[in-house]
């Protein structure tokens, strides 16, 4: 669709048809060739009044969007070619000429935060939105014949729509920037009630919202979890290397045998607890030495060794520092296996397709070495191919040698089966399929791992082609299926997930439900309780009495009698008639 933008009429043409009655000596040159036109001026010369009055009137209003809300401003007639002299720039950092020209018709404020970042994104995406379509249609002067409305605007885009939409006469650029450059600078000072710093704290809360409504953070597709865990594997791997080789150093003085026969650093330490003293080993072990070493032969070569060892005695107290420390090793090395599993997990949901292409752990070091997920579909394939072996290829470029033909994709199964000519083909051709990888993951929605195993099988036919001279299958081929088979996947997940978003919201919704009810319950017990109070309060009677009567009811259904409690007063009055009495006595 072509954007068709009207021009306000230039006084210059206006100029030039009057110059021709009146002759050549009166040009336009003389009339704008000084700087003296400042904003807002109107020109003062007869020509220019029977000019406009020969046309039709312009009414310029410029739409502004604020954090705060739309604003539609007034502007008097404007000089086109004076706005862009340097002198009418500098006017208009000057508030007072500025609110000469510029006028607030109709100022529409966001009723919220949300309705602020749907109008946002509506400008953004070139939409209009029906709260300014509201704002136009009621403040907006009509059309007519003796006068034209244009609308200025910042962006082309959004005056497209409107012209098409509303079938409004927009204006971009020009004239318009300049008059949206003063607005945006004195915004807080023509609108009423709002200040400099409630405008600031507005553009801040839509700022953010806005950026991270871009941005669509995704908590599972977090890649410095995985940055982590790979940098935390490697430091485990070293950690757990070094103590068990201590382990094997400590319990090789009492049983020097069992370093040959065993050489898993793991199982070793889970033996040293086991064994312990060598001298204690019996025919009765052997089965729980079968169960660690998963071998019967190694089993009985160890218990032989163990009969015959050349070994030291050791006393008990360092035999419970060894077995402490192997306990120490073996809970390293479970955790470790743990890690995998998370780093395995965690691949799967951020990076499926590069993992199912190289392997969990060469993806998750690409992913480190790059620093995110993000750089490392920026990165170009030739990057990818030498990433990781940076000090080489420097050191060739610094001598002007061979420069190196794989960094970290070197670990891979692929270049290890390749030929030692093609293992340059090869990871060049590994390299850009792990680029595409990174980059579908990247920007994918829905995580699948159907493009990265497509990829792998592609890699695969590669790798035969150069052994056996079979021709590959084509890319667009592949790429057509995967595309398919990806489409049906993430239907598939789309449904599963709105299947469970259903279940949440059933499940919340019984829960409010029984707290409802829960609620109601409570009120009318209090209802009936105020009740209750309110009948005895009419009647005269105090709660006690009427407690007391209650009481007397149950006890007479369960056919017992009443024994009311004694009073008090009873005493009192027998303790005053008996002083009385003795007052009495004495008077007499």
């Amino acid at each position: 669709m072509e954007t068709h933008l009207s021009t306000l009429p230039s006084p210059s043409s206006c100029s030039r048809d009057t110059s021709k009655s009146q002759g050549a000596g009166s040009g336009t040159k003389a009339r704008w060739g000084g700087a003296q036109s400042t904003l807002g001026r109107r020109t003062g010369s007869t020509r220019g009044r029977s000019c406009a009055e020969g046309t039709a009137m312009v009414l310029l209003h410029v739409l502004f969007e604020h954090a705060a809300g739309y604003a539609l401003f007034a502007v008097k007639e404007v000089e086109e070619i004076g706005m862009l002299l340097p002198q009418v720039e500098e006017s208009v950092l000057n508030l007072g000429k500025f609110s000469t020209v510029v006028k607030l018709a109709a100022f529409s404020p966001f009723k919220s935060a949300q309705a602020a970042l749907e109008n946002i994104n509506a400008i953004s995406e070139g939409v209009v939105h029906a709260d300014l379509k509201l704002l136009l249609e009621t403040s907006l002067p009509a059309a007519g014949k003796k006068k034209k409305v244009v609308l200025g605007v910042a962006d082309a885009k959004i005056g497209a729509a409107l012209q098409e939409e509303l079938g409004l006469s927009c204006q971009a650029g020009g004239v318009v920037a300049e008059i949206l450059r003063g607005v945006r600078l004195h915004f807080h000072a023509l609108v009423k009630g709002l200040t400099a710093q409630s405008a600031s704290k507005a553009q801040l809360g839509l700022g953010h919202s806005y950026s991270r409504a871009k941005v669509k953070f995704n908590v599972n597709k977090a890649d410095n979890m995985i940055i982590q865990s790979i940098a935390l594997l490697d430091q485990l791997d070293k950690d757990i290397n070094t103590f068990a080789m201590r382990v094997r150093e400590w319990y090789g003085y009492h049983f020097p045998e069992l370093i040959k026969i065993v050489t898993d650093n793991s199982t070793y330490c889970r033996l040293a607890r086991l064994i312990g003293n060598r001298k204690e080993l019996s025919e009765e072990s052997l089965e729980a030495l079968e169960e660690v070493v998963m071998d019967s032969a190694k089993a009985q070569a160890i218990l032989e060794a163990s009969r015959s060892s050349m070994g030291m005695d050791i006393s008990p107290i360092d035999l419970i520092n060894i077995e402490s420390f192997s306990n120490r090793v073996i809970s390293l090395a479970e955790y470790r296996k743990g890690l995998q599993e998370y780093l395995r997990s965690k691949m799967s949901q951020v990076a499926p397709n590069l993992a199912a292409l190289i392997g969990d752990v060469v993806g998750a070091r690409l992913i480190s070495h790059a620093g995110s997920l993000t750089n490392l579909a920026k990165y170009p394939a030739s990057t990818v191919q030498i990433l990781g072996a940076e000090k080489a290829l420097f050191r060739a470029l610094k001598t002007r040698g061979n420069t190196p033909k794989y960094g970290l994709i070197f670990h891979s199964t692929f270049i290890g089966r390749a030929a030692a000519k093609n293992k340059g083909r090869i990871s060049r051709y590994l390299a850009n399929k792990c680029t595409i990888a990174s980059r579908i993951d990247c920007f994918s929605e829905v995580p699948t791992s159907v493009f990265g195993d497509k990829l792998r099988d592609q890699v695969e036919e590669r790798l035969s082609f150069y052994e056996t001279g079979d021709a590959p299958r084509k890319n667009l081929d592949v790429m057509k299926e995967a595309v398919k088979e990806a489409t049906e996947v993430a239907a598939e997940i789309k449904r599963k997930l709105e299947k469970k978003e259903r279940k949440r919201k059933k499940r919340e919704k019984r829960k409010l439900e029984a707290l409802a009810a829960a609620v109601d319950e409570e009120v009318e017990e209090e209802t009936k309780a105020k009740k209750a109070k309110t009948n005895g309060e009419e009647n005269g009677e105090p709660e006690t009495v009427v407690k007391k009567k209650k009481q007397k009811q149950l006890v007479e259904e369960e056919g017992q009698e009443v024994v009311e409690p004694e009073t008090p007063q009873t005493d009192k009055k027998k303790k005053k008639k008996k002083k009385k009495k003795s007052k009495a006595e004495e008077d007499e």
